[in-house]
């Protein structure tokens, strides 16, 4: 069962088995049946390639959408000079449960070959700055997400509640009202920080007396401590062998040390998502007792997709359902930091070209509605507080250095030309191009070319 990043999965249904290759009747090579690519992932490919190296389209050679695929369509040579184009959408910093920096996470993803990295902590995007920051220096595109913890509640059935995790993924800019989305995750935190007293108690009870001083310095400095925290600290003082044994004798759902919070129902965190402009994406559904009823439930409340791909594999089961209710299928590493053979490492999960294709065929629409919206309230009240929206996760770059940045920055790498030249954009830019921007005490023009 997953615990803030953690997986233990008791569940022995065979449904939950990976999908296996077909059989063929020549031996395959090591490594699976390389073949050109039909034209469909050709065409998906160019334009997931275009998306990914916005800024040099215009410059990508006819090659570049040379490349091979294996059996199951998953990309081998793909991009510049051979690279693939990774996307690791599930990853995690010391912001929330993870054991890395996000400058140091980006770094990593890097040197696994990540070309986009959602960083998606644990009911905060404290991190997202940082991020972006050392994404600048190695040409990493990130994708602004967050996990958000919520509570699954049966519909007049016996069965109790169940946790759910939700990514949300936003563009460039974060969410359009991030005032709204920040007081929602920030009583989720609070939550968090009562949760994981009690559960130090309920260890007190069973005479391992943790501290809650230690749990509190693991989590470090305000970040809200999670069951990964807990757990950490049960290995440190030597109650158990390693997290894995933390979690199977002690904080699994319903364990004798375990807690919930005050986690808002599913459905309320999925509205909020696409209230602010975002893509609602359940995390890890084979880590659910009862699978079926809430995607099925989420998927009436909004949902845009499910997690299938995992770094072992697709798993048929979940592929099946994301079928049945017409869900995107997703997946990522959920990587946190800590090491071992149980974790799967950044960039692991293959997911084939035709995925990320459907895949920013929803987001960028969505994603493009969030930055025009934005834009429009800057254009319609210039104020600092809108202003805040626009260069919110700009850390590390000033957007005022000139006027034409204000734009750039939100539409160069996100949208293409013909998105960026349509109508309503330039209706945008002709407003925003009366609007004056003060900087250093001088009012310098957003110049609109």
């Amino acid at each position: 069962m997953m615990g803030d990043g953690f997986i233990i999965n008791h569940s022995t249904n065979s449904s939950n088995k990976l999908e296996s290759p077909k059989k063929t009747k020549k031996k395959k090579k090591r490594g699976g049946t390389k073949k050109k690519m039909t034209t469909e992932q050709t065409l998906a490919f160019k334009s997931v390639s275009e998306w990914v190296f916005l800024e040099q389209a215009s410059s990508l050679p006819s090659t570049a959408v040379s490349c091979v695929v294996d059996d199951f369509g998953v990309q081998k040579s793909l991009g510049r000079g051979g690279d693939k184009v990774v996307f690791e959408l599930h990853s995690h910093s010391k912001c929330s449960d993870g054991f890395l920096s996000p400058s140091k996470l980006v770094e990593r993803a890097h040197g696994n070959g990540v070309k986009v990295l959602a960083l998606t902590d644990h009911d905060t995007m404290s991190g997202i700055p940082e991020a972006l920051e050392a994404a600048r220096r190695f040409r990493i595109k990130i994708i602004p997400g967050v996990e958000i913890s919520t509570k699954f509640y049966p519909r007049g059935e016996s069965e109790p509640e169940e946790p759910v995790h939700i990514l949300a993924y936003y563009s460039s800019c974060g969410p359009t009202s991030f005032e709204d989305l920040e007081k929602f995750l920030s009583n989720i935190r609070d939550g968090r920080y009562l949760r994981a007293k009690t559960m130090v108690s309920k260890l007190n009870m069973l005479k391992l007396p943790v501290k809650w001083e230690h749990v509190s310095r693991i989590a470090g400095k305000g970040v809200a401590p999670g069951r990964l925290h807990v757990a950490r600290a049960l290995v440190e003082a030597g109650y158990v062998e390693n997290l894995k044994q933390a979690f199977s004798r002690y904080l699994f759902d319903g364990g004798p040390a375990y807690s919930t919070g005050s986690e808002p129902l599913a459905e309320e965190a999925i509205q909020m998502i696409c209230d602010t402009g975002g893509v609602a994406v359940l995390a890890h559904p084979w880590s659910l007792k009862n699978p079926v009823t809430i995607i099925r439930r989420l998927k009436e409340a909004g949902l845009h997709g499910i997690e299938v791909y995992r770094s072992d594999g697709k798993l048929a089961v979940y592929s099946d359902l994301a079928d049945t209710y017409d869900l995107l299928k997703l997946g990522g590493s959920d990587y946190h930091g800590r090491g071992g053979h149980g974790e799967s490492e950044l960039g692991s999960v293959n997911l084939p070209v035709l995925v990320l294709r459907d895949f920013l065929k929803v987001a960028r629409p969505i994603w493009c509605r969030s930055i025009r919206h934005i834009l429009e309230n800057y254009a319609e009240e210039p104020s600092d507080f809108n202003l805040a929206k626009i260069t919110r996760f700009g850390k590390g770059v000033s957007p005022l250095s000139c006027g034409q940045d204000l734009i750039d920055r939100c539409l160069s790498l996100w949208l293409t030309n013909e998105e960026r030249q349509n109508a309503v954009f330039e209706a945008v830019r002709l407003k925003l191009s009366h609007v004056s921007i003060n900087q250093g005490g001088i009012q310098v023009p957003i110049e609109s070319k």
